[in-house]
């Protein structure tokens, strides 16, 4: 019995060993080629369980999602020959595995390096016929595009990859000249500061003088009402004591008198020059104004 046992370890020995270098798993994440002598022998192989030849096939497997490329700054000159120091990125993925794996050989960074070459010669050609305001804003997103669509034309059939998306990370003008620019933008800046200001003040200037206008135009419409409001009391006061005195002139003239002694001798530095016998002292010396009794 226990010689079979040991007969039954060896035969799953044995069979474990043969899966292990006839069988190979390619999973979701993943593509696939199979090399027999060193030549391709089977291109990009679906993900499942898959076997090969032992010691005569040889299986290469490489990421299938989306990877990123880096590229190292460059220098590049628009229209204007003005050089700008670019950093930019790119998102692919493998296409075409067979042809990935000729142009490369399966090695990634080689594949990184070449596509990072394609992405600087495109940019510099699409730099080389715009502007700056048109690289840095303007027609930025239709330029990333059209690089995107160029490359994919190119290194599809080359390389066995697809572009996704090529983005400038960053746009720097070189030490040389970024001083001279940067002074030039805060003086174009303060000078719009300046006009900004100046609309403002003259813009406030109107506005105070409507102030002061409609100030004066209500001061005025006050002032009359407030005069003609005064006016109308007078001549109600007048037309009320002439009624009241007219009944009686003889008070009214005693009352204008008394009026007239509080104003002359409001002052004690006061001094009349009158004749004693005038009328102006004629309720001084009899309260009735020499009137019989």
């Amino acid at each position: 019995m226990k010689n079979k046992g040991y007969i039954l370890l060896v035969v799953l020995a044995i069979i474990a060993l043969l899966a292990s270098v006839t069988l190979y798993r390619v999973n979701e994440k993943e593509k696939a080629v199979q090399l027999r002598f060193g030549a391709l022998a089977s291109e990009d192989i679906s993900p499942g369980l898959h076997w090969k030849i032992p010691f005569v096939d040889d299986v290469r497997k490489f990421d299938a999602r989306v990877l990123t490329v880096d590229a190292t700054p460059e220098s590049f000159y628009t229209v204007e020959r003005k050089r700008l120091i670019v950093d930019s990125y790119a998102k692919y993925r493998v296409a075409d595995v067979g042809a990935y794996y000729r142009a490369t050989g399966g090695n990634e960074s080689v594949a990184r390096s070449r596509l990072a070459a394609r992405i600087n010669d495109g940019l510099r050609n699409e730099f080389g016929t715009r502007t700056l305001a048109e690289v840095v804003s303007g027609e930025r997103d239709m330029l990333m595009e059209k690089l995107t669509n160029i490359l994919n034309t190119t290194v599809r059939d080359s390389l066995g990859v697809e572009v996704l998306d090529v983005r400038v990370k960053r746009i720097d003008l070189p030490p040389e000249v970024s001083g001279d620019v940067y002074r030039r933008m805060r003086a174009e800046r303060e000078k719009l500061a300046r006009e900004f200001r100046s609309e403002g003040e003259e813009e406030a200037t109107k506005i105070r003088a409507d102030a002061d206008r409609q100030k004066i135009l209500l001061e005025a419409e006050a002032y009359r009402e407030s005069e003609t409001i005064r006016g109308d009391g007078d001549a109600q006061a007048a037309s009320i004591y002439a009624s009241a005195y007219s009944r009686d002139p003889e008070f009214f003239a005693f009352v204008r008198s008394l009026e007239a002694y509080k104003q002359s001798f409001a002052s004690p530095d006061s001094l009349l020059v009158i004749d004693p016998q005038s009328d102006f002292f004629k309720y001084l010396k009899d309260s009735r104004g020499g009137r019989a009794q």
